[in-house]
């Protein structure tokens, strides 16, 4: 949810050419507000729990870390300020991150040699690939959905239920909670966004706002099962059984949940930077 964010820009080509610099800048609100709730819930997991404390904050370790970090952290930086500010578009902040980050790992951080670039460029073509059959497959599938009406009659279907916009956003959220269960987040965004979007802007909802929900009930399903990519990672890495990885996680839901409805009912969270940059310009 925060930029840069390539699932942004999945859903701002699927929603019909939205601005990629402004589905960025009305990340960082609601991305905020997700930290800000789930170092809530940490904290009182911690307390609760008693679990030992670490080091006293540091505002000299803080800089340490800052100018160790430095470098990755530019990357950043160029791709938001540079889409924000039109000096490149998505396509080409991506290509300048790609070379930048190569630079930086090769002959700043040194943790990558030349023989590991070739190593990581095969996994991207892997991943290239699997995401560019899914854009492919699914022009084809919206194509389909557009002849046969399915747009139409699902918001007929649902708005059918009621007229309450409070409701049919619940709705809204309930739907691409579920499908973020079963589903990957780029096939849920290629799939659902011109289904619900038409939903979403009747009831009084921006399409910046709407992709904003639209990421983050896809982050949460990434933590859900039965799919849960994030939670098979998880219990990879720790060597925990999935079954303790998902209890453990638990008390977390609440926390994004919680997020998720503000995001959806308080459009300033993620409208704010938007408007002020538009009304700056």
């Amino acid at each position: 949810m925060v930029p840069p964010s390539h699932n942004m820009v999945i859903y701002a080509t699927t929603a019909g050419g939205l601005s990629v610099g402004s589905l960025f800048l009305a990340g960082y609100l609601p991305g905020a507000l997700l930290a800000a709730s789930l170092m809530v819930g940490s904290y009182i997991i911690s307390v609760k729990r008693n679990y030992p404390k670490g080091d006293k904050f540091s505002i000299k370790n803080l800089l340490k870390q800052l100018s160790v970090s430095f470098w990755a952290l530019a990357a950043v930086l160029i791709v938001v300020f540079g889409v924000v500010f039109g000096w490149f578009t998505a396509t080409e902040s991506a290509a300048i991150a790609v070379i930048y980050s190569l630079v930086v790992s090769v002959f700043i951080y040194k943790g990558l040699d030349w023989k590991g670039v070739w190593r990581v460029l095969g996994e991207c073509v892997d991943t290239l690939s699997i995401v560019l059959i899914l854009i492919a497959t699914s022009s084809i599938f919206g194509f389909c959905l557009t002849q046969l009406h399915v747009p139409v009659l699902a918001a007929s279907a649902i708005t059918g239920m009621t007229k309450n916009p409070i409701v049919l956003a619940l709705l809204l959220n309930l739907i691409l909670l579920v499908l973020g269960c079963i589903m990957d987040m780029a096939p849920i965004i290629l799939i659902a966004t011109p289904i619900l979007l038409p939903i979403a802007t009747s009831i009084g909802i921006d399409p910046i706002q709407f992709g904003i929900m639209v990421v983050l009930n896809c982050g949460i399903g990434l933590l859900t099962p039965p799919v849960g990519a994030v939670l098979f990672i998880g219990s990879a890495v720790a060597k925990v059984p999935m079954e303790k990885v998902v209890k453990a996680t638990l008390p977390f839901y609440l926390c994004m949940i919680i997020t998720l409805l503000l995001i959806t009912f308080v459009p300033f969270f993620s409208m704010w930077l938007p408007t002020i940059l538009a009304t700056a310009k």
